[in-house]
């Protein structure tokens, strides 16, 4: 009973760190970097040729000193435990990892390693959880052992069921986005504009995540990569059906020296009517999905509402 009792303090105490660090990396640490670069340059500008010489403990204690908390120890804590996990990750996982966040568009904020933590920090916390919870009730050891077993597994697929949602979400504001996108560069390239000119109007005055991958594209061939291989790597980050269309047609198009803006036109109407059907099908469904609702909470209130009178009624008369 102690072993679990100091097994969950462990677990709240790693719960807690994570969230002091999450805090201080968002607040504390802007304001320490801020404050440590002012100094140095006001250090510098007051004294720019003069060499200080200290005893080396007292040296020492300056350099520490003007280092921030964030640098001398949440930094490198999270460096080791990154290294750990990345040294634990498979390949396979690791790219598959690194593909679920691509698709999510988080490549700037999570690391593949970093979230196979996560997840492993998840599956720890809800295995001592359900442990501490069937220790308690006197489950059997057939039935606890189970419980550990599936509790880890959902415990673990937290972050990636956290991870399916932001992809799913962004794939629907890509897909939201897109017919308005199409048609923009459809009316810049017939007012005349190049495609490339007319994209970089258009990531200027836009923003949303397809915007974010045409400005992925726009920097992939200002650093030497082929156009078309370029398009191929934007629609496999989209992993959107019209989105990798409306690529093959762009690809089609600049290899048999076809019309830009006739291209772009029918791409926008297809893009269009697709968009139309798809919306048709999500009102047609709707039926079928106020169904149960409507059995659960509605038709129940209006049996209330209805039937309560004349059964009292019913019930004075006998």
């Amino acid at each position: 009973m102690l072993v679990l009792r100091l097994l969950f303090a462990l677990s709240g105490a790693c719960f807690v760190f994570l969230l002091l660090r999450y805090l201080i990396h968002q607040k504390i640490a802007p304001n320490d970097q801020l404050r440590a670069r002012l100094n140095n340059i006001r250090t510098m500008h007051h004294r720019p040729n003069e060499v200080r010489i200290f005893p080396s403990g007292q040296n020492t204690k300056r350099q520490l000193k003007d280092i921030p908390f964030v640098e001398r120890v949440v930094l490198p804590l999270e460096d080791y435990f990154s290294q750990l996990a990345n040294q634990m990750t498979p390949k396979e996982w690791r790219e598959w990892l690194q593909h679920k966040i691509v698709l999510a568009g988080k490549t700037q904020e999570i690391k593949p390693e970093t979230l196979f933590g996560t997840m492993l920090l998840s599956a720890v916390l809800v295995f001592l959880m359900v442990w501490y919870y069937t220790a308690m009730q006197g489950t059997d050891a057939l039935k606890m052992g189970l419980f550990l077993f599936f509790g880890s597994i959902a415990g673990g697929y937290v972050p990636i069921a956290v991870l399916n949602a932001n992809i799913q979400k962004r794939k629907n504001m890509i897909m939201r986005q897109l017919p308005e996108v199409l048609d923009l560069l459809c009316v810049s390239v017939q007012a005349g504009l190049s495609f490339d000119a007319a994209l970089r109007k258009i990531t200027d005055r836009m923003k949303g995540p397809l915007i974010d991958e045409f400005k992925h594209f726009q920097d992939d061939v200002r650093m030497g990569m082929i156009r078309r291989n370029a398009m191929k790597h934007l629609a496999a980050r989209c992993e959107l059906q019209d989105v990798s269309l409306f690529m093959t047609a762009l690809i089609q198009a600049e290899k048999l020296g076809s019309s830009m803006g006739k291209t772009l036109k029918n791409q926008a109407d297809n893009i269009r009517e697709r968009r139309r059907q798809y919306i048709k099908a999500e009102a047609m469904r709707a039926p079928i999905k106020i169904l149960f609702p409507l059995v659960l909470f509605i038709f129940p209130a209006i049996f209330v509402v209805t039937l309560v009178p004349s059964l009292l009624a019913l019930m004075k008369t006998m």
